[in-house]
């Protein structure tokens, strides 16, 4: 499905109704994805951990560019994109390579969603290629016989959180629409770093050191791994992983269905299923089985421009736009960058935002999600009269009296990958790629770790008698905060590729950049260096050791309950100006914008 950007007030879909509301146009049979009412233990633990901060400075460049999470993985698409090869061609290039070099964030053990923007026929798709719950999973997965559930590192840790994987499934289909180069030359680099080692990054060791993920440390085939001889792998050191070089040979060689079949397949499943403390119900049946869905984006406005995201399952997009809708009668552009006034509006927005999506969005394939009630204009507005001069405390979502829904209660991580490409030709990806928590489940297989990916469905499927819109079902995909957002100026000509990772802080760390770069005018890799805040209907979190902690008194005095902590967003972003490309990283982790 696609989006035309010369014809934004239509969308092809076969299959789907269109709802137009508030100047929103949706999808209104997929569905998003987020997370549970925060409560103060789950604001307070972060497992992608602050390790750092690098100078990053806005890159320029002509042709292409790519950024992403490790240098390794940008080279390795920028030589794609040197030999004439697609956005596609490169993005595959770079998650090769990411399973590698990065594997705590993302690998071909997990899932991604994906925006291309088709530059020849102006048109925009969007892949949903998020895992799925094992066929035989049911709504007390996470429940012991007493109908409790678990803590959430014992919900993590083991194949019983592990879904389907997608990435790898949802990457072949992307490449046989718009992939130049073989599929084979595009894992030539990742397989070669596999055998000849690649130097373990400063970001991974130190996570390692933390133990973010104790089933690291405590799962054989992970714990050889990553703690050889006992010891967490050192920066510096030059790791090689045969198994992985072998895998991606494979795949190489005979495409997706050597991961999805075969010797490969019955080596995930063995994995998750002789898991000593958790085994999952992961089955040869899911990996066979599994398909990509082609959706429609879900896009908006915002003042002159048009915002696109990531539908259903990922409620990403559509608790960005909703929050943007609700912030668009305060002027940001007016106020002051990243001040006391504008920070304020936003954290009431995105509480109400946050209320709506943990009650009411879930996998729309599963369950009736009210996308056109959530946005309709007198909703819209009557929301935007609860926002004041000072902090409105927990938002409850709206009243909806044909649904009675219980809040979602899934830990959500703040983990995952983002990748910008904008190609030779125009064309782009933004693509943000997870396997859940730091290091996914902790188990290994063949040389890469599976995710964790189940645990972003309510580990509870009712509260006091009423159900969860996100509990789990057999063959359901797990709803998501990734927002990988792709915006367009007044004529409808491609403008910014920018997204994140952060768990459900993915939706503010994303929300506010294009605040920076649409309201204040502000350069990409300005843009994301903004200190950040976040509020998720619950505290407001200030960035620690920037600027921003400034405001805490000022907030205070509105009310708000403000904590300092790190806010360790991981944007990678691309503006497309009339000069030429402008690409930002965040200094906050290891990424690097590169082009020519």
């Amino acid at each position: 499905m696609l989006f035309k950007s010369k014809r934004r007030d239509s969308f092809s879909s076969a299959n789907t109704n269109i709802i137009k509301l508030f100047g929103l146009t949706l999808l209104s049979t997929a569905l998003l994805s987020a997370c549970s009412p925060q409560n103060s233990e789950r604001e307070a633990f972060d497992p992608e951990a602050a390790t750092g901060l690098a100078d990053n400075q806005v890159v320029y460049a002509d042709n292409y560019m790519i950024s992403a999470a490790n240098p390794y993985a940008v080279d390795a698409g920028l030589t794609v994109l040197r030999e004439g090869g697609t956005a596609i061609d490169a993005a595959v290039a770079v998650q090769a390579m990411l399973t590698l070099v990065e594997p705590q964030s993302s690998g071909i053990g997990g899932g991604a969603f994906m925006l291309y923007w088709d530059n020849e026929t102006q048109e925009l798709h969007n892949l949903d290629a998020r895992e799925t719950a094992p066929m035989a999973a049911s709504a007390d997965l996470f429940l012991d016989t007493e109908g409790n559930a678990p803590s959430w590192i014992e919900a993590v840790v083991g194949g019983r959180s592990v879904g389907t994987p997608g990435v790898v499934r949802g990457l072949e289909a992307a490449h046989q629409r718009w992939g130049k180069l073989s599929w084979q030359r595009l894992f030539a680099e990742s397989i070669a770093l596999s055998e000849e080692g690649f130097e373990v990054s400063p970001r991974l060791a130190q996570l390692l050191a933390m133990e973010i993920n104790p089933g690291v440390s405590q799962t054989p085939v992970t714990k050889d791994y990553f703690f050889p001889n006992g010891t967490p792998l050192q920066a510096g050191t030059i790791k090689t992983n045969a198994e992985l070089a072998s895998t991606l040979r494979a795949i190489a060689e005979q495409g997706a269905d050597a991961l999805y079949h075969g010797a490969i397949a019955e080596d995930i499943v063995d994995a998750v299923q002789s898991h000593p403390t958790a085994p999952g119900l992961l089955a040869l049946e899911d990996l066979a089985n599994y398909e990509p869905v082609w959706r429609t984006p879900v896009c908006g406005p915002y003042r002159v421009f048009e915002i696109c995201s990531m539908g259903p399952p990922s409620s990403g997009g559509i608790t960005m736009l909703q929050t943007m809708a609700l912030l668009e009668p305060f002027n940001l552009h007016e106020l002051d960058v990243n001040g006391e006034e504008g920070l304020h509006f936003f954290t009431q927005a995105s509480r109400l935002a946050f209320a709506d999506r943990n009650r009411y969005i879930a996998d729309a394939d599963y369950v009736d999600v009210p996308l056109g009630a959530l946005l309709a204009p007198e909703y819209i507005d009557d929301r935007i009269t609860l926002i004041g001069g000072t902090d409105m405390g927990r938002a409850l979502p709206g009243t909806l009296d044909e649904l009675l829904r219980a809040d979602d209660q899934s830990p959500e991580f703040p983990n995952t990958s983002h990748i910008s490409i904008v190609d030779q030709y125009g064309n782009a990806v933004s693509m943000t790629t997870t396997i859940e928590m730091g290091f996914g489940s902790s188990v290994m297989a063949r040389g890469f770790l599976l995710n964790n990916q189940l645990t972003d469905f309510s580990l509870v499927p009712e509260v006091d008698g009423v159900l969860v819109a996100n509990r789990v079902e057999p063959g359901k995909r797990p709803r998501s905060s990734m927002a990988p957002a792709i915006v367009f100026n007044e004529n409808g000509e491609l403008l910014h590729i920018v997204g994140s990772p952060g768990g459900p802080r993915i939706i503010n760390y994303v929300t506010q950049t294009l605040i920076g770069l649409l309201d204040w005018d502000l350069n990409m890799q300005e843009a994301i260096d903004l200190p950040k805040i976040t509020n998720m209907n619950g505290v407001t979190s200030l960035e620690a050791e920037t600027s921003i902690v400034e405001l805490q008194a000022v907030l205070e005095a509105r009310g708000h309950v403000v904590e300092v902590r790190p806010l360790n967003s991981g944007l990678h972003g691309i503006s497309v100006r009339p000069e030429g490309l402008e690409g930002g990283a965040d200094p906050r982790r290891e990424g690097v914008a590169k082009g020519q």
